[in-house]
């Protein structure tokens, strides 16, 4: 009987862009997931929400156009929302599949919330894009609330959020818990609602943290044998799209370091995926990374493809 305990970290790709394509999305999602059940690993799932948590910004913005007296949502309440509706769609397939496959196993989802610094260097220098394109006029009038906007070439203004690094997940021992009896736990959805520690409040923070690397964080917490980040592609590679591309079937991670160093990985697509490989596998010499595609994530589990990175 394989005990392996791991966790999963779901892309883009395993969800869509939009509430038809996510519905679609993750039937092949909760097919992955549910081989690696029936394979008899446990699983935790985590899972992104970048345009999701934009689409509701984008939402929530116009509502407090079109009605004045209902102030902008923060952001952490939109990405409370965003691990809701995500998390009701994957636990609802999941629980599906695994039914048709003659498996019952509980599937929970915990809105998650995720301690940051409140000093941490990426207030000050923001970049995640975040919500709809906006006039000049309309970005002039986001700063003179105090947030950061940015122009995007031939689209118009966006507005940029930070992306601080998690420091301590709260509902650690609720996910401990659902864990030891038995169920499927979705949690720290697109990298946890980050908040700021004020006494025994928790304040929600105008920021997004990066889910592969929270997600490295809660399999090290959990003491997870295994961090699998399903992407778009079965394997990392060098010189990506290029005449020189080479797939690679492991790092060390060493060589994962270099590579980062060489600037081998674009930053908003493969780069966080490796940083994440990189700090659970260098936690201990017993636990490894695997970087693979959603339609091979089985296979990557079995050594069979898929970029693996150890000490």
């Amino acid at each position: 009987m394989n005990s392996k305990k791991v966790v999963v970290a779901l892309g883009h790709s395993a969800l869509g862009r939009t509430f038809p394509e996510q519905k679609e999305a993750v039937k092949n999602a909760a097919s992955a997931i549910s081989d690696l059940i029936e394979a008899k690993y446990q699983v935790v799932i985590t899972h992104s929400n970048g345009p999701q948590i934009g689409m509701i910004h984008a939402a929530m913005t116009e509502y407090s156009r079109l009605v004045p007296s209902n102030t902008v949502a923060p952001m952490s309440i939109c990405s409370a929302m965003s691990q809701g509706y995500i998390g009701y769609d994957l636990q609802n397939e999941i629980r599906t599949e695994l039914l048709n496959r003659g498996i019952y196993k509980p599937v929970s989802t915990l809105i998650t919330q995720v301690r940051v610094d409140p000093f941490d260097a990426a207030f000050t220098h923001p970049h995640k894009l975040i919500g709809r394109y906006m006039t000049e006029e309309e970005a002039k009038n986001e700063e003179k609330k105090g947030n950061h906007v940015t122009l995007v070439e031939g689209k118009g203004y966006q507005r940029i959020i930070a992306a601080p690094r998690p420091m301590e997940i709260y509902e650690l021992d609720a996910i401990k818990a659902l864990m030891d009896a038995g169920q499927i736990v979705i949690a720290a959805g697109g990298g946890g609602i980050p908040v700021l520690q004020q006494g025994t409040r928790l304040k929600g923070a105008s920021a997004v943290i990066e889910k592969d690397i929270t997600s490295a964080c809660l399999a090290e917490q959990l003491n997870a044998d295994i961090l699998l980040l399903l992407t778009g592609v079965e394997k990392v590679c060098l010189n990506f799209r290029k005449e020189s591309e080479t797939p690679l079937d492991s790092m060390t991670v060493e060589e994962a370091t270099k590579y980062i160093e060489e600037n081998q990985f674009s930053t908003g697509a493969m780069l966080p995926k490796v940083e994440a490989a990189v700090s659970f596998a260098s936690s201990s010499n017993e636990r490894k990374s695997i970087i693979t595609s959603i339609d091979t994530a089985l296979a990557g589990l079995q050594g069979k493809t898929g970029t693996q990175v150890h000490c």
